[in-house]
C-alpha cells in the first residue's frame, strides 16, 4: 500500500507522520523554550525546525516504506493573509523530499491538520462528507470553525465563533508559569486542578458565540497574590475556559442546530474540558497524541488528497 508523509512545523513543535499500510507513526519535538518564559519570537522557531526536523524525520520507519504523496502545513489557517514564518522551515523541508522521490506534495492549514487528526483519532472521518463545528483550541488559536465538504475531498472553514483577546492556550501557560510550572504548561496545570476540591460558580464573558478570556490571567494573578493554593488557581483557570467554550457551543448549537461538535488543539487534551464537553453535548476529541500540534492530520489529508486508503 502506498504511504503518506506529513510534516508540520507549528510555533511550539517540529513534528512528522508517516501513514504507512493504514497505521499511523508519529514523530515530534518540542521547541525549546528558556523557563521562565512563554513562547518564542518567529525567527527563533525557524531556526529550531531547522535544526530538528532531520532528528525527527530520522525516527520514522521508512526502511520498506513506499511514500506516494507528501503532505505539509504553510499556514495557520484556511483564509487570505493567514501566514507564519515557522511553517517555511516544514515547507522546504516537504519540497526536498517531494521533489527527490518525485511525488506529490499538498499543502494544507495548520488548522486544517488539527482537525482531521482530531476527526482520524476519533474515528470519524465520514463527518468530513456533512457540515460539522470544530474547535480549535490552543497557545495560538481559540475559535469555532464551521467545516463544510469540497469536491476535491477537503474541507473547507469558516469561522463562526472566536476568543476577542486572549487565548485559551495563553491563558494557561501564562498562569502555569505563574505557578512555577514549565511552558507549556498545560499537562502540568492539568495535575495541580485535578488535586482541587474546588467547584468556582463561572459565568463566561460572552459576546454573542464569541468569548473573552483576558479576566482568567488577571484573576488567577490576584489569586496567587492572595497565596491561594496552587491547585485551586489551577482549577479556576481550568474552569474559567471550560465556562467560556461551554457558553461558545451552546450559542452554536442555537444558531447552527443539532450538527457534530469536534474539539481539537492542545488545550483539548485537557481530561477535565474533554468529560465535561463529552457528557454535554456528546462532542468528539483527539486523543491526546493527537490533540497538540502534530502532523498526523496533514498525512491524512494528504493520503485522502492522494486517494490513498486510510484504513
Amino acid at each position: 500500500m502506498p504511504d503518506a508523509l506529513g510534516i508540520d512545523t507549528s510555533n511550539y513543535t517540529t513534528s512528522s507522520a508517516l501513514l504507512r499500510d493504514g497505521k499511523m507513526f508519529q514523530s515530534k519535538k518540542l521547541l525549546p523554550v528558556k523557563a521562565g518564559e512563554v513562547g518564542l519570537r518567529q525567527s527563533d522557531s525557524v531556526f529550531h525546525h531547522v535544526r530538528q526536523l532531520p532528528e525527527v524525520l530520522k525516527k520514522l520507519p521508512f526502511s520498506g516504506s513506499s511514500i506516494s504523496v507528501v503532505g505539509v502545513s504553510d499556514r495557520p489557517r484556511s483564509m487570505e493573509g493567514s501566514y507564519m514564518p515557522c511553517f517555511l522551515a516544514g515547507m522546504a523541508s516537504a519540497k526536498a523530499v517531494s521533489l527527490a522521490l518525485n511525488v506529490p506534495l499538498y499543502a494544507f492549514s495548520h488548522q486544517q491538520g488539527h482537525i482531521a487528526a482530531a476527526l482520524y483519532s476519533a474515528g470519524r472521518l465520514e463527518l468530513l462528507k456533512q457540515r460539522f463545528i470544530a474547535f480549535h483550541v490552543s497557545g495560538g488559536t481559540t475559535e469555532a470553525v464551521i467545516c463544510k465538504p469540497e469536491k476535491s475531498g477537503i474541507f473547507s472553514t469558516e469561522i463562526v465563533a472566536r476568543s476577542l483577546d486572549l487565548k485559551a492556550g495563553q491563558a494557561v501557560d501564562r498562569v502555569g508559569v505563574m505557578l512555577g510550572l514549565q511552558f507549556p504548561a498545560g499537562p502540568e496545570l492539568e495535575k495541580l486542578a485535578i488535586k482541587s476540591q474546588k467547584e468556582f460558580n463561572i459565568r463566561p464573558c460572552l459576546k454573542g458565540s464569541d468569548c473573552s478570556l483576558s479576566g482568567i490571567e488577571n484573576k488567577c494573578r490576584g489569586m496567587v497574590n492572595e497565596g491561594i493554593p496552587k491547585e485551586d488557581t489551577a482549577a479556576y483557570c481550568l474552569q474559567s475556559i471550560l465556562a467560556a467554550l461551554d457558553g461558545m457551543a451552546g450559542s452554536l448549537k442555537n444558531k447552527y442546530g443539532d450538527i457534530p461538535l469536534i474539539f481539537a488543539g492542545g488545550v483539548m487534551s485537557n481530561s477535565i474540558i474533554r468529560k465535561a464537553m463529552t457528557a454535554k453535548y456528546g462532542a468528539h476529541f483527539a486523543e491526546p497524541a493527537f490533540s497538540a500540534d502534530n502532523a498526523a492530520g496533514i498525512a491524512v489529508l494528504a493520503a485522502l488528497k492522494g486517494g490513498i486508503p486510510i484504513d
